[in-house]
């Protein structure tokens, strides 16, 4: 055997980092689009998966993955379990390495160890608000060794049935995306609904958080396509360049048909165009050109666009859209690299039908969707019903909206002004009290509480409305968030192009104190302001002696 090439050992190892980092800005994606009290409950159900994952691929799932073949074609023997003897390099030709690759096979091992981890991350965010921690823990485990592992050797080892039939999946999109998607329409079989779906829709608590997920994932997936080639060189650079062009392309098309649909090009339909590209590209970056990228992402933003109506379809909470976005993404670029594929750019590869290939290797990559979503659907039913009937694997209804609470005990945020006081037995800085200052009302004078509704936007200006009632005689000024019943439901725009009727209305309220001489002039600075005199109150008060 010869010696490791540096260079290639130094690009896997490094496309190996960006993967893992691929599953904290998964975390971060879907921990932004739910609700406020269900964050770290999502950000756990990923993040453990570098936990669970990493360590069942080491003793055994690598080895069902790319061991020897057992003589089926379906999974590798048992002689690399636990990377206790561990052979030569790897050979799979569906990642390009022939004689002339050398890397180390731990460096093949860590690569391929973090797609393991990402690909059932995935479906945690269809599942969002209903996974049971623990059952969630077990079911990864046995995911992760039952239904992945074998997928993976099926495509990307030499002796795999799918690999030697002809079927190819450059870095993943049937092995990680197809794969994924079909266990979510199992899972969520098994774990139902959100409490009132589809009636009542969960505002994103923090759509910036979600554009760092998106980010993290886009730069991440430069490893995770330009990685599979095990080599430093011009087709890792085709595959990173295809991959950027299919995501851009995505993600312009998605814009142009929310501007279409919903009147607005949204933030969160960008990123979500783009992830959509990358998913579908996944599987055809190795083996297309530059201007096929451009069009296979341009196709998934369109084709994942309109499959964000397949959940309603199908009656499926998918909560987070993982069946438009990667279910059908993976199978999209899977039967794309059947019109697209290019042996000019890969020799390995094969000429699709655009190609002059005719339609033989989409028959192969049609085939290749067929089995591995019926596999992974069946095995995962069979694992998340077993789970839920051992440990419980969906939490009950009381908890969906409090997972944090719930599992954790802890909140994600402490922004308002009653959480963020010192419990007893804080550690404090400051001892001595700060001075109040002098009363702004003489014990025992009359005043009046005047309470009014405010629209936000009218008030925008916290100074301007400060000083406007101090002139007008207010002795003090009050302001806090409340909210309005209203007769007729305001829409209001959630991600990806849904709408939800809110009876319930953002408005300020504004208490002031006055004396009663100066009542008409706030009053009319109110009603200037756009407070109706209907929900405006007056009534007198007393300040109380100390």
């Amino acid at each position: 055997m010869s010696a490791p090439n540096a260079g290639d050992t130094a690009w896997v190892l490094v496309c190996a980092g960006l993967v893992l980092f691929m599953t904290p800005g998964l975390a971060a994606f879907y921990g932004g689009m739910v609700r406020t009290r269900n964050v770290l409950a999502m950000l756990q159900q990923n993040m453990i998966a570098l936990g669970v994952v990493s360590l069942t691929w080491v003793l055994v799932g690598y080895t069902i993955a790319f061991g020897d073949d057992a003589g089926s074609g379906l999974f590798g023997n048992l002689e690399l379990f636990g990377l206790t003897d561990l052979k030569v390099p790897p050979a799979p030709n569906l990642h390009v390495v022939d004689g002339r690759i050398t890397i180390p096979t731990l460096a093949f091992v860590l690569f391929q160890m973090m797609f393991a981890v990402i690909t059932p991350a995935l479906v945690t965010g269809a599942t969002a608000g209903r996974l049971k921690f623990g059952g969630w823990v077990l079911f990864l485990a046995v995911w992760s060794i039952v239904v992945y592992a074998p997928i993976a050797h099926w495509l990307w080892h030499p002796g795999g049935w799918l690999a030697k039939f002809g079927t190819q999946d450059w870095a993943g999109g049937l092995v990680v995306h197809a794969s994924a998607g079909a266990a979510v329409l199992a899972v969520l079989l098994v774990v139902g609904r959100r409490r009132d779906w589809p009636h009542t829709a969960a505002p994103p608590n923090s759509i910036p958080l979600t554009i760092v997920g998106a980010g993290i994932l886009w730069f991440g997936w430069f490893g995770f396509n330009g990685g599979d080639g095990l080599q430093a060189n011009g087709l890792a650079a085709q595959a990173v360049l295809n991959t950027h062009l299919a995501a851009a392309a995505a993600m312009l098309v998605w814009l142009a048909l929310e501007r279409v649909t919903d009147g607005h090009s949204t933030v969160v339909g960008a990123v979500s165009g783009a992830v959509a590209g990358l998913a579908t590209v996944t599987p055809t970056a190795g083996y297309v050109n530059a201007a096929s990228a451009v069009a296979i992402g341009a196709l998934a933003g369109l084709v994942c666009h309109f499959a964000l109506k397949l959940k309603y379809l199908l009656r499926l909470d998918d909560a987070l859209d993982v069946l438009a976005v990667h279910f059908v993404g993976g199978m999209l670029g899977t039967l794309l690299l059947g019109l697209f594929g290019n042996r000019g750019v890969n020799p390995l590869g094969a000429d699709g039908l655009f190609l002059g290939g005719g339609g033989g290797l989409l028959w192969r990559q049609l085939v290749g969707v067929v089995s591995v979503v019926a596999f992974s659907f069946v095995l995962t039913w069979l694992i998340a019903a077993g789970v839920q009937a051992l440990i419980g694997l969906r939490v009950p209804p009381a908890d969906q909206e409090r997972l944090d609470q719930a599992q954790q005990g802890a909140d994600a945020y402490h922004l308002g002004g009653v959480t963020s006081l010192t419990a007893p037995g804080a550690p404090r800085r400051r001892t001595a009290a700060t001075p109040a200052g002098e009363p702004a009302v003489p014990p025992g004078r009359r005043v009046r509480v005047v309470t009014a509704l405010l629209e936000p936007d009218p008030a925008a200006n916290s100074a301007d409305l400060r000083d406007a009632l101090l002139r007008a005689g207010a002795i003090s000024v009050i302001v806090s968030d409340a909210a309005v019943a209203t007769t007729t439901p305001q829409a209001s725009l959630l991600p990806r192009g849904y709408w939800q009727d809110q009876p319930l209305a953002a408005r300020l309220r504004v208490t002031v104190l006055v004396g009663a001489d100066g009542v008409g002039a706030v009053l009319d600075e109110l009603d200037r302001m756009g407070a109706r005199r209907a929900d405006t109150f007056v009534q007198e008060a007393e300040r109380v002696q100390s």
